[in-house]
């Protein structure tokens, strides 16, 4: 592992060498192995749907494999840390088969992996750290949860934040800026409050793959990372909000994912569960679609006011969350 051959008072060659070649790792990964990636079919129901066809799509296979490589290489990794690469690469290659599959894997086997993730995420998690929380915001900290209570609603953070982070990649750029926000928000909360050095690492890491991924995702796109990516950043970002011991805090620091991935989730199920038929009907879901086909946004547009709105919600965030 490189970290142990830099002298400590060098520590920020280290940062420095491991942000670079993170970088250069992910985006020559995804030059040489982009060709082999799945082709997209287009998606009928989705607005302009047709303009992803023929697009290299999975590339998530890329950046998650490049992210755990990176961790394995220059961060000193612990049993905790290893359990969450293995559970993210199991869910980045569930994604990933799903993408390259002729049939689309039904909604019900998806869903029982995702569940099997984030019991995994949630166990190990509390295993490792108890089930202290702190309500940042508020300036509460030191809330004992039952250890039961506590999996149980792990394990609903994990799955929120793998399918909004799902439903919201479907236009150009969307997905990976406001993921990166995210988890940006989530390392600086991190960093303030001393805790998880490795882990920082590997959020780091991370951040930088995504953002290599948006060289190559920015409108007009040269490739999507489908599945395999969106639903291991979810996992990955709900780990973070974990980490941070504020994990309540996932309703801001993913405000805009929530916004314009959750309510496609709620319309849904209000529909099929509730037979409301009526639920939300002049509302079109995701909410990136509703704001280009009523809203006549450009997929610009879209990207960068939903980016903007999290930013300063983040901001918000930050200022609460560092005084604890």
């Amino acid at each position: 592992m490189l970290r142990n051959l830099i002298p400590e008072q060098f520590s920020n060659i280290y940062y420095g060498i491991l942000v670079f070649a993170s970088f250069f790792i992910t985006f020559g990964g995804i030059k040489l192995f982009r060709g082999s990636l799945p082709k997209d079919k287009g998606r009928e129901y989705a607005l302009n749907g047709k303009l992803s066809e023929g697009k290299p799509r999975g590339a998530g296979i890329i950046l998650i494999i490049t992210f755990i490589l990176s961790s394995v290489l220059f961060v000193p990794l612990d049993l905790e840390l290893i359990i969450y690469l293995a559970l993210i690469f199991i869910e980045m290659m569930s994604g990933y088969l799903d993408d390259a599959a002729k049939v689309p894997w039904g909604e019900y086997k998806k869903g029982f992996i995702d569940l099997v993730v984030a019991v995994g995420v949630s166990v190990t998690y509390y295993t490792f750290n108890g089930s202290v929380i702190n309500f940042a915001m508020l300036g509460i900290r030191g809330v004992k949860i039952p250890a039961v209570l506590f999996i149980i609603l792990g394990v609903i953070l994990v799955w929120a934040a793998i399918n909004v982070t799902n439903c919201s990649d479907g236009v150009d750029g969307l997905c990976g800026s406001l993921t990166s926000i995210s988890l940006i928000t989530a390392y600086i909360m991190l960093f303030f409050l001393g805790k998880g050095q490795s882990y920082r690492s590997m959020l780091l890491i991370m951040i930088v793959c995504v953002l290599t991924y948006l060289w190559f995702n920015a409108s007009p796109s040269k490739l999507l990372m489908g599945d395999a990516g969106s639903r291991a950043l979810g996992v990955i970002l709900a780990i973070s909000l974990l980490q941070t011991g504020s994990p309540v805090t996932f309703i801001f620091v993913a405000f805009m994912l929530i916004l314009d991935g959750g309510l496609g989730l709620i319309k849904v199920s209000a529909i099929r569960y509730l037979k409301l038929k009526n639920f939300m009907r002049d509302i079109r879901t995701p909410i990136h679609d509703h704001m280009r086909k009523v809203k006549d946004w450009s997929d610009t547009q879209v990207v960068f006011r939903f980016s903007i709105l999290q930013v300063i919600i983040s901001l918000v965030v930050i200022a609460f969350s560092i005084k604890i």
